[in-house]
């Protein structure tokens, strides 16, 4: 048998095909003699069919008429080798991934074959063996169209009972080999995406769901991993451990993108298992407690953040996203005993005062119209210091007033991330308090002010009737959700409840006296004139109405034509500070505003997570001045000056000459970052620190890494100076143009270009002082010492006298004039020491998330120079040289900078003049709406109010207060009154 197989035959033809199956057909068992046969054998014909399958069908006929696939399943019951199923799986892993012809495919899947293979109880302790299943199961997962899949699943009245390919690879999903992990996602992807509805039912059903539960829980480790690596991270950093972080967020973020997959499939119910096992096992339990310091957990605040970050944005659930912000609104506690918490049910509404009929009549104006404000007895706009519970939205914010520069970066990036969730509603975002005041301003005042009876009945609605028809409803109904996971509404923090935010609604019969504040509020209405009469070409409404909203700890009624705003803080009524806040304030956005602003403030957080604050600023506020109160300008404008005079004293530092350069790059970059639809920085930055090995940092490289911090620091900063009074942000740094060389300069009279000194030109040799210098041990060279500013650029030159040319050396040696930090010797008076730092300013932008650099190459280093000279008096006229040519340098780098570092270019808006009441002009299609009463503390303003068609405003002002400036905010625009 042996001689006639290897006779010489034609390799891909029909006879050798045949020839094989009649020599396999032969074998009655398979041992160590003819396994290597046998594994050739079945290696032959996997070849031979693939062949004939692309070029002579008359293969495959023959393949179904021998019924080889039969002939495969009989050796691997007599085989007693491992080899041999290692084969037998290699072979038919490659028939199926490379035949073509749909007919070969459904003869193939067309019998139990291909299902005993994949349910045979193979030796898995074999790797290579595990791997080649694998791989077969995935081939087989390549083919599957609601055609083929039928033949792979057994039927009970139109029902899947069972589904080998899929129920055997699942039982590898949370193998410790990675490659198989993502062979086993692949192959059921391939079956989700496949669209059959009885298949989709069977693996969301029963046991199979638990599928869902251990891909979870295998999650849930590699969280907690994860943060491990981080936190030996803190203690030892070196490469390896930073490799070891990025390899793990690697897993972390592939196993997210792989729930999003499932999601994309459309699978019914699907998208409710991944939530509420994410939900169940890890988010509620884990990474929400986490988010406190002082939580004893097994994942800590900075990883939970990057956490919660990644399934946001990955993840794109809308109630996995609304329920993971409700439960902000929690206390850290409830989720530490979430399964010993006791639902006590929704929270108690909050009391609302209402004015009887009677008590109305008697703060009734002229024309029957009410003004009138309900204050409920827990709404407070700041939270009580007293506290030691706060809910994690609260937590959050404080990791931006008091926590560190990583803490910080997290809270920042969890809130851009929460912003940009495009499944979370408006009114999360709006209780949250980051919903961008554009999208404010438009659905209240367009409800609020123009009265459009749809959006009035959701807007002041009770919340009742609708499960999510309105703001509160939307919390309610995710608060309510939370119950089902052990959170009770009496575990929420009642300070930052949605129901503290909540549009009120009139409760009838309770007088309004009975609330002293409310009372105070009243008989400050009634002492406000009668409203001005419409024009009498628009008659006034034939019903008067009087509409109540409570936003927080902002309060504004709607009565008739008048509007009365009033702040209620620790329980004390405080008049409206601000200017578009007067109309329409939020508590909640009132507080991130605060947290964002002090964060700005603050001298211990890096220039890259001020940059991520100033993105997400912008973001909150798409107006100007108008948004923040004068606490939140003053802070700003404090911040600005102190790092107007870090950048005044970097003029007089070790780089100076590259300080203008710098401040234009960065300039652009940051109106590019402001601008952009994103945070410049990455999540992984939180938990995966750079890391550099074999970088040697001299002296001025770190200066120069402070300075260009100092510059990122004070440019953004800068811009939101400009941001906050109105004007339009420039392209470019506004600095002045360089200025002309004045001609009694040293740099003019020794013959320096505006290029500047280059080593091997000849200059003069005017003001030069000779002295010695030794390079290298034992070799002096007599030189000639010369100190140059030209602009902003400054150098120091060691020139050689020419032989021939009298009084003119060339220049052999040309260092920066910043930093060199001249030093008198203290023992050798006539010796002068000077540091010579790089002549470039090295890349000192921060690394990309965990990346490791490894320096070969040669890095600059400061070097050093000492110069001998002949007496102390040419000593000390070389120390004078240097100081005035810095001088000259120093100032006019700061010259140049004027138009930033001085005050008087970002003016104050208390400046500002009011226009007066003749310069506006009321359009024809003008409603005009009557008085509106602003208050500030300073003063009490009445201004009439009009609203035209196209929601432009214009204000007529009664009286001026002061330097006081008040906005109105519309969709148009903004009109000082």
């Amino acid at each position: 048998m042996w001689l006639s197989f290897w006779k010489s035959r034609n390799r891909f033809s029909l006879d050798e095909l045949k020839y094989l199956t009649d020599q396999l057909q032969k074998v009655q068992v398979v041992n160590e003699v003819n396994k290597d046969f046998v594994i050739e054998a079945l290696r032959s014909i996997a070849e031979l069919v693939t062949y004939g399958d692309q070029h002579d069908a008359a293969f495959f006929d023959f393949f179904m008429e021998k019924q080889v696939l039969g002939e495969f399943v009989r050796i691997l019951k007599i085989s007693r080798t491992i080899m041999v199923s290692l084969q037998l799986l290699q072979t038919m892993s490659i028939m199926i991934q490379n035949i073509k012809h749909e007919h070969a495919i459904y003869y193939l899947f067309s019998n139990e074959h291909i299902n005993y293979l994949i349910t045979y109880s193979f030796d898995f302790r074999n790797e290579e063996l595990l791997s080649y299943y694998i791989s077969f199961l995935r081939a087989i997962s390549g083919h599957l169209n609601k055609g083929t899949i039928s033949l792979l699943v057994k039927t009970q009245d139109d029902d899947v009972v069972c589904f080998p390919l899929y129920d055997e690879a699942i039982r590898f999903a949370s193998h410790g080999e990675s490659m198989i992990r993502i062979a086993v996602r692949a192959l059921t992807l391939n079956v989700y995406h496949v669209g059959d509805d009885s298949v989709n039912r069977y693996v969301t059903s029963g046991l199979l769901g638990e599928y869902f539960v251990g891909l979870v829980s295998f999650f849930k480790k590699q969280c907690v991993m994860l943060n491990d690596l981080v936190f030996g991270a803190s203690k030892e950093h070196s490469q390896e451990t930073s490799s070891s972080i990025i390899a793990s967020m690697d897993e972390i973020e592939d196993n997210l993108y792989y729930f999003s997959d499932v999601i994309s499939a459309g699978i019914p119910d699907v998208d409710n298992l991944i939530t509420d096992n994410l939900l169940r096992l890890l988010i509620l339990p884990l990474l929400l407690p986490s988010l406190t310091i002082e939580a004893d957990m097994p994942i800590g605040a900075i990883t939970s953040l990057y956490l919660l970050c990644c399934i946001l944005r990955i993840v794109k659930i809308k109630d996995l996203a609304n329920t993971v912000c409700a439960s902000l609104f929690c206390t850290s506690d409830v989720f530490l005993f979430i399964h010993d918490t006791k639902s006590n049910g929704d929270l108690t509404s909050s009391k609302v005062q209402h004015t009887s009929s009677k008590e109305q009549n008697g703060d009734t104006f002229e024309g029957g119209r009410n003004l009138e404000v309900f204050i409920p007895d827990n709404t407070s706009l700041q939270d009580s210091s007293n506290d030691v519970q706060l809910s994690l939205r609260e937590v959050v914010l404080s990791y931006l007033n008091s926590g560190n520069d990583i803490q910080a970066l997290g809270s920042l990036s969890l809130m851009a991330t929460l912003l940009q969730t495009k499944e979370l509603e408006e009114s999360m975002l709006d209780a949250l308090g980051i919903l961008p005041q554009r999208k404010q301003h438009k659905k209240l005042l367009l409800q609020a002010l123009f009265g459009e009876s749809s959006g009035e009945e959701q807007l002041f609605s009770s919340g009742s009737n609708s499960l999510r028809g309105g703001f509160t409803s939307e919390l309610d109904f995710y608060l309510q959700k939370l119950k089902e996971y052990g959170v009770s509404y009496s575990s929420v923090d009642k300070k930052s409840s949605p129901r503290a935010c909540r549009f009120q609604a009139d409760e009838v019969g309770h007088h309004p006296d009975d609330d002293p504040i409310t009372h105070a509020i009243h008989h400050h209405s009634a002492s406000l004139p009668p409203p001005t009469s419409p024009p009498p070409t628009i008659p006034p409404a034939n019903k008067p109405t009087t509409t109540r909203m409570v936003v927080g700890g902002w309060w504004l009624v709607v009565g008739g034509w008048w509007l009365v705003v009033w702040e209620v803080t620790d329980r004390k009524l405080e008049r409206v500070e601000g200017g578009g806040r007067a109309i329409i304030g939020w508590a909640s956005f009132r507080k991130v505003l605060d947290a964002l602003v002090n964060l700005l403030s603050r001298s211990d957080i890096s220039a890259e997570t001020l940059w991520d604050c100033g993105w997400l600023l912008r973001q909150l506020l798409p107006y100007s001045e108008a948004e923040f109160n004068r606490q939140h300008l003053k802070l700003l404008r404090e911040s600005y000056d102190k790092y107007s005079s870090y950048l005044l004293l970097e003029t007089r530092g070790a780089w100076a000459d590259f300080l203008i350069s710098v401040i234009c790059d960065e300039w652009r970059n940051c109106k590019k970052a402001m601008e952009s639809s994103s945070p410049r920085k990455e999540l992984r930055c939180m938990v995966s620190p750079s890391y550099s090995e074999g970088v040697v940092s001299s002296e001025s490289s770190t200066v120069g890494e402070r300075m260009c911090e100092v510059v990122k620091a004070f440019v953004l900063l800068c811009q939101l100076q400009i941001f906050s009074q109105g004007r339009t942000l420039p392209d470019n740094a506004p600095t002045y143009l360089p200025g002309d060389i004045p001609k009694d300069s040293r740099a003019v009279a020794i013959g320096v270009d505006i290029a500047g000194p280059k080593q091997g030109i000849e200059l003069k040799l005017e003001d030069a002082i000779p002295c010695r210098i030794a390079f290298e041990r034992g070799k002096e060279r007599y030189v000639w010492f010369q100190a140059v500013s030209m602009g902003t650029g400054g150098w120091v030159m060691l020139l050689e006298e020419l032989p021939l040319r009298q009084n003119v050396g060339v220049v052999r040696v040309v260092a920066p004039l910043a930093a060199c930090n001249p030093r008198v010797d203290d023992k050798h008076p006539r010796w002068l020491h000077l540091r010579i730092r790089p002549p470039t300013l090295q890349a000192v932008a921060p690394l990309k998330y965990g990346q490791s650099v490894r320096v070969k190459g040669r890095t600059l280093v400061d070097g050093r120079w000492t110069l001998a000279f002949r007496d102390e008096e040419s000593c000390k006229s070389a120390v004078s040289m240097i100081y005035e040519e810095f001088n000259l340098q120093s100032q006019e780098v700061e010259r140049r900078l004027a138009p930033l570092l001085h005050p008087e270019n970002c003016t104050d808006p208390s400046t500002l003049s009011l226009p007066s009441p003749e310069t506006i002009s009321l359009p024809h299609n003008t409603l005009f709406l009557g008085k509106v009463a602003v208050t500030s503390r300073a003063c009490t303003v009445e201004i009439n109010m009009a609203l035209t068609m196209d929601m432009d405003v214009a204000l007529e002002s009664d009286k001026a207060c002061g330097d006081t400036l008040f906005y109105l905010r519309t969709f148009g625009g903004i009109l000082n009154g």
